[in-house]
């Protein structure tokens, strides 16, 4: 029986990355590196770990991604819960990008990351709640908001520098493990503490922490390549 848990969990996962597989391919073949690519790792316990690290032997490569034409950011992105998508579009609200610009630099995390995560939790809608009660951009639950001296769920800037408040500190709790930060922001620390330090086999959050890694390798690869070709 836990042969089969542990089989079904893995087929979750690669499930959860086919598209995006599918995609790179029509791009051709693609040049690993550690930076821009998702591990899946199988300890002694038989529990399943995603990583954009491959330290440990049993680490194998399960995406592997290089983002030459990706925009900078989604012109169509992915919404896990409720609410209306905003009118106007992300990359070109301004205000927007600064905001999260400000919060990453305040916290140490790339950009690239925050809007990752902003564009699959909410698809940039501000108002945006799930069947769970999670608010906002970041989609923030309440209690979480609240610990972060949030008045307002809905007001963007307080949202995001919340979001990235709390993602600072399930990075610095998971040793900079971005995947295990990931899957602890959507699935709760405590539960992947439980699941000794590995992504809680939940379809959902094992389908999450890949598409935040591929979407925040997309636009990393973008931001890189309009960096070079800006520069003199």
């Amino acid at each position: 029986m836990f042969a089969f848990v542990v089989d079904s969990l893995r087929s979750v996962a690669l499930r959860s990355v086919a598209p995006c597989l599918a995609g790179l391919a029509l791009h051709g073949a693609c040049v690993a590196s550690q930076r821009d690519a998702i591990f899946l790792i199988d300890d002694q316990s038989g529990a399943i770990r995603l990583s954009d690290r491959d330290w440990e032997p049993s680490a194998r490569l399960l995406l592997e991604h290089t983002a030459d034409t990706a925009p900078l950011l989604p012109a169509n992105p992915t919404r896990r819960s409720g609410g209306t998508r905003r009118a106007d579009s992300p990359a070109q609200d301004g205000q927007l990008i600064e905001i999260v610009r400000q919060a990453a630099s305040a916290q140490g995390i790339a950009p690239e990351l925050l809007h990752a995560m902003i564009a699959t939790e909410s698809g940039y809608a501000a108002r945006a709640v799930s069947p769970r009660g999670a608010q906002g951009l970041m989609q923030l639950m309440p209690a979480t908001a609240q610990s972060y001296g949030v008045t307002d769920p809905f007001d963007a800037r307080q949202n995001i520098h919340a979001g990235a408040r709390h993602l600072r500190r399930l990075l610095d709790q998971f040793g900079q493990d971005t995947a295990l930060a990931l899957a602890a922001y959507n699935a709760g620390a405590a539960t992947v503490v439980r699941h000794r330090y590995s992504i809680p086999p939940f379809a959902e959050t094992v389908a999450y922490v890949p598409r935040v890694l591929q979407r925040f390798a997309q636009l990393r690869g973008a931001a890189a390549a309009h960096l070079s070709t800006t520069s003199p």
